[in-house]
């Protein structure tokens, strides 16, 4: 009978422990997106305009075709 007394305490302290640590992580997610919209309100992210955003992509693509060509005849020779 006392060894039985012991199990549901065990449980019942197991569903306190981990209702405590799941009511923690929901206060803990809520916080976070409060913060994501504080941050994003005073601190918006700088938008790059059209032609610098063309220019990197053109570079990128100049890159990535050399890388390519390089790889190529590093193959074949």
């Amino acid at each position: 009978m006392e060894e039985t007394n012991l199990i549901i305490e065990g449980f019942k302290f197991m569903g306190l422990g981990m209702g405590t640590v799941f009511v923690f992580l929901i206060i803990m997610i809520i916080a976070m997106n409060i913060m994501s919209v504080i941050i994003g309100k005073f601190f918006p992210e700088p938008k790059p305009s059209e032609s610098t955003a063309v220019k990197t992509q053109e570079n990128n693509n100049n890159k990535v075709v050399a890388a390519i060509s390089a790889a190529i005849q590093h193959h074949r020779g």
